[in-house]
C-alpha cells in the first residue's frame, strides 16, 4: 500500500439514534475528513453536522484519559488501581454503614449508543446490589414502555411507524426532521418525508410550534401543550362513532375494544376544540382522513412523552393505529424483527410484574423495570434520612438534563462519596470525588443493540475501532467489569472462567447465532448470521422491509393486545379532573415547551466549535403578540420565571409559535463554576432544566413532564 495515500474507515455514527454511516478519511492517527457513506444500506449517504464533529471528540484537549481525584477542589491524576480499589471500598464502606439502600446510579443517554456499556453495566450494579437506579429513560421515553409493556407484554415491543410504505403520516408532538428519528430510527428523515409526498402521501403534524417538521408537511395545527390526549380520544371518538373503526386481521387477537367506545363518549371534537384550540371541524376531518387512507401511522415523541399525560398519549397512539387497521400491516406500524433480538433474548418472565414494586422514599412514585424516575434523585438525597449517600454516574450530565438542576447540584454536595464514569468535567461531574474516563468514539468498536430495534427498515452493521487506545487506557466495559469484580470478587472456578472469557464481541457474536437471522446447523456450524459475517459487510447488512409479526411476537399471556390496560382506563379519571383543576398562580400566563436543534446533542457535543460557532442558539421562541402582550418590544434579553427558579435568556420573536407558548432548547447552561472545559461564554447558554419544576410529572410512569411548564416572561 502506499504510505502517501490515507485510509478510509467505515463505520456507524454513534451520536444519536439516527445509524447513519460514516466513510472516514484519515493518515497517521489524523482525521483528514468524514462523510456519508453512500454506500451505507440504510443511511444511503445522510448525515448530520454532528457526525462531522466526531473526530473533536477524539481530539479534544479537555477530554480526560486517565482516572482523576478531586483533593482541595484541585484534580488530581491517579494510576488505573488506585482509582479502581479506592471508588470500590468507598462504595463498600458506605453499603456496609446504611444499607442496601444507600448507594444510587444514574445513567445517561449515551449509555445505549455503547454496546459494551449496555451488556457490562449489570456486572457493577448486582455487585453491589443497586436498588436506587435512575436513567435518561424517565425524562425522555418512559410513557413508550410503559404502554408496550401493558399492551403488548414486552417494554421493548415499540412499534415503528413504517414510513418508507404509508400514505398518511401523523406526526404528534416530534421533530424528525432535526431528529431523524426518536424511537424510530430514521436516518434521512427529510428525503424519506419527500418520497412518501412524491409518492402521493401525506404528512400532517401537530405541534406548539411549526417545527422544522411541520414546515416540511402538508398541513400543520398547533395545538395546546398538555391536550393531545383530548386530541387523541376526540380521533377516537369520531372514527368509534362512524363506525370506521377497523382492527382488520388483528380482530381476533385483541381484547378490550367495547371499553374504548364506553372511553370516548365524552370527548366528542366539540368537547376537545377548546382545550386543545383545534377547530371541531378539523379533529373530525383529520379522523375520517386518517382511518379512510389507503395506509396510515400516527407517531408521538417527546411533546407527547414529556407531559402530564404521557403514558395516555403512548397508548392511545397505539390505540388510534389498531382500530383503524393499520397495525401489523405494510405502512402502518409494526414490531422490527432486529439481527440481535434482545426482546426475545429477555423474553417474558415477569414482565407484566415490572412496575411499581417499590416506590421512591419521599414522594412514592413507581419503579418501573427496575428504575426510579429521576426526578426524585435529589430528594432522595437531600430529604430522605435512609436515602442515598454514595452515588454513580455514568454517561449522563443529570445537572444538565434532569428537572430543577439547581436542587440536584446541592443534592450531590451533600454525598458522602461520589464517582463518575465520564470523560469531561462537567456540571455534574465536578461534584464527583473520582472520575473515570472511558475510551469513546473513534476508539471504540460499535454495534447498535438498541436503535437496530427501533429501525424502520431490518438493518444489521459492526463497526470497529478506527484508533487504538492509549495501553493504559480502560473502556466502559472493562471499568464496570474491574469494578464488579472488585466489589464481589469471583469465587466459583465455572462463573470466573466464564467472566474471563466475555467480551462485548463474544457476547454479541452468540446473540447474533441466536437472533432471528441465525441458524444452527447439524454438522456443528452455524450456517446463519455471525459476527465474522457481518463483519465482512462494511456498509452493513439489509435484512428486509418491517414484516408482520403478529400474533407470535407478542408476549402478553393470551397472545392478544390488551387494548383497555385497567390502570390506563383509571387515569383517565385523572385527565378529568385536571380539566377543572389549575392549581397554578395566574401570574404564570404561559407555557413552557422544548425544542430540538440539528447541531446540538442534549448537553454534550458543545465543546466542538464547529456544533456552537455561530449566534447564540440558547434564545426564548416567542410569538409577536406575547411579546406586545408583555411588554417586551425592544428587550433583547429576558427572565424567564416558574415556580422553582428564573433564568434569563436571549428573546427571539416568531410567528412560529402558538401564541400563549414559548419555546426554549434542551441541553445548554454551562455556565457553572469550576468547568475546566473550552466553552466560550457566547455559546454556555442556559439551562432550561433550572426552572423545571421537578414535581411536575406524569403520575402514571413517573415521567418528567418538561413540557407545558407554567412560566412568566419579562423583560431583564
Amino acid at each position: 500500500m502506499n504510505s502517501e495515500q490515507p485510509e478510509v474507515h467505515y463505520r456507524t455514527c454513534n451520536l444519536c439514534e439516527a445509524m447513519c454511516g460514516l466513510e472516514i478519511e484519515h493518515k497517521d492517527g489524523n482525521v483528514l475528513s468524514i462523510k456519508g457513506d453512500k454506500q451505507d444500506t440504510f443511511s444511503n449517504g445522510f448525515i448530520c453536522p454532528k457526525a462531522v464533529a466526531l473526530q473533536d471528540i477524539y481530539n479534544d484537549p479537555d477530554r480526560l484519559r486517565q482516572p482523576v481525584k478531586r483533593v482541595n477542589d484541585e484534580w488530581q491524576k491517579i494510576g488505573w488501581d488506585e482509582a479502581l480499589r479506592e471508588v470500590s471500598q468507598r462504595l463498600l464502606s458506605i453499603k456496609k454503614k446504611y444499607g442496601n439502600k444507600s448507594v444510587g446510579i444514574y445513567q445517561g443517554n449515551p449509555t445505549v449508543h455503547n454496546y459494551g456499556t449496555m451488556l457490562f453495566m449489570r456486572n457493577l450494579t448486582k455487585a453491589l446490589g443497586i436498588r436506587n437506579k435512575f436513567s435518561a429513560t424517565s425524562v425522555d421515553q418512559l410513557p413508550h414502555h410503559m404502554a408496550s409493556q401493558y399492551m403488548f407484554g414486552h417494554n421493548l415491543l415499540i412499534p415503528i411507524p413504517d414510513i418508507d410504505r404509508t400514505d398518511f403520516f401523523l406526526i404528534i408532538g416530534a421533530n424528525p426532521v432535526v431528529s431523524n428519528g426518536s424511537l424510530m430510527t430514521a436516518a434521512g428523515m427529510p428525503g424519506r418525508l419527500r418520497d412518501l409526498q412524491k409518492r402521493g402521501g401525506k404528512v400532517v403534524v401537530i405541534d406548539p410550534r411549526k417545527t422544522e417538521t411541520a414546515a416540511k408537511a402538508d398541513q400543520h395545527l398547533f395545538i395546546k401543550p398538555g391536550t393531545d390526549t383530548l386530541l387523541l380520544l376526540g380521533l377516537l371518538h369520531v372514527i368509534v362513532r362512524e363506525n370506521t373503526a377497523n382492527p382488520g386481521r388483528l380482530a381476533g387477537h385483541i381484547q378490550g375494544l367495547e371499553s374504548i367506545d364506553t372511553l370516548t363518549v365524552d370527548f366528542s371534537p366539540e368537547d376537545v376544540s377548546s382545550q386543545t384550540g383545534i377547530e371541531a371541524d378539523r379533529i373530525r376531518q383529520l379522523a375520517q382522513d386518517f382511518s379512510k387512507a389507503t395506509s396510515a401511522v400516527c407517531y408521538g415523541r417527546m411533546g407527547v412523552s414529556t407531559q402530564q399525560y404521557g403514558t395516555l398519549c403512548q397508548w392511545l397512539i397505539n390505540v388510534l393505529n389498531i382500530v383503524t387497521g393499520n397495525f401489523d400491516r405494510s405502512g402502518g406500524a409494526l414490531f422490527n424483527t432486529p439481527a440481535v433480538d434482545i426482546v426475545k433474548l429477555l423474553g417474558s418472565k415477569g414482565t407484566l410484574h415490572k412496575y411499581n414494586r417499590w416506590q421512591s422514599g419521599v414522594r412514592g412514585l413507581p419503579e418501573f423495570d427496575g428504575e426510579l424516575p429521576s426526578v426524585t434523585m435529589a430528594e432522595e438525597i437531600l430529604e430522605n434520612e435512609d436515602g442515598i449517600k454514595a452515588m454513580i454516574t455514568s454517561a449522563g450530565n443529570p445537572v444538565l438534563s434532569v428537572p430543577n438542576g439547581k436542587k440536584l447540584e446541592e443534592a450531590f454536595r451533600k454525598l458522602d462519596f461520589m464517582v463518575s464514569v465520564d470523560i469531561y468535567i462537567n456540571e455534574t461531574t465536578r461534584h464527583a470525588d473520582i472520575i473515570l474516563p472511558p475510551t469513546t468514539g473513534l476508539e471504540t468498536d460499535h454495534y447498535d443493540l438498541i436503535f437496530n430495534l427501533f429501525a424502520v427498515r431490518n438493518v444489521a452493521k459492526y463497526s470497529p475501532a478506527l484508533f487504538s487506545p492509549d495501553k493504559s487506557a480502560m473502556a466502559d466495559w472493562q471499568i464496570f467489569k474491574a469494578l464488579a469484580n472488585h466489589i464481589k470478587p469471583q469465587k466459583n472456578p465455572l462463573k470466573k472462567l466464564m467472566d474471563r472469557w466475555s467480551t462485548p464481541q463474544r457476547l454479541l457474536d452468540l446473540a447474533l447465532k441466536m437472533g432471528s437471522y441465525g441458524r444452527w446447523h447439524k454438522g456443528f456450524r452455524w450456517k446463519g448470521l455471525t459476527l465474522a459475517k457481518l463483519k465482512r459487510r462494511t456498509h452493513g447488512l439489509d435484512l428486509g422491509p418491517l414484516s408482520p409479526s403478529l400474533p407470535h411476537r407478542l408476549f402478553t399471556k393470551d397472545k392478544k393486545i390488551n387494548m383497555a390496560p385497567d390502570l390506563f382506563l383509571e387515569d383517565i379519571e385523572r385527565l378529568k379532573r385536571g380539566l377543572v383543576e389549575t392549581g397554578v398562580e395566574q401570574k404564570f400566563d404561559l407555557l413552557l415547551i422544548g425544542r430540538r436543534q440539528l447541531r446540538s446533542n442534549n448537553s454534550w457535543m458543545h465543546n466542538s466549535h464547529r456544533l456552537v460557532k455561530g449566534g447564540d442558539r440558547c434564545t426564548l421562541m416567542m410569538h409577536p403578540a406575547d411579546v406586545r402582550k408583555n411588554k417586551l418590544n425592544g428587550a433583547s434579553n429576558v427572565r424567564i420565571e416558574s415556580q422553582v427558579g428564573s433564568i434569563e435568556v436571549g428573546l427571539e420573536e416568531s410567528e412560529d409559535m402558538l401564541q400563549g407558548v414559548v419555546s426554549l432548547p434542551h441541553g445548554w447552561g454551562h455556565n457553572r463554576r469550576g468547568i475546566k472545559m473550552k466553552i466560550a461564554a457566547e455559546h454556555s447558554g442556559q439551562s432550561i432544566n433550572d426552572i423545571i419544576d421537578h414535581s411536575l410529572v406524569d403520575t402514571l410512569s413517573g415521567n418528567a413532564a418538561v413540557n407545558g411548564v407554567p412560566v412568566r416572561v419579562e423583560a431583564v
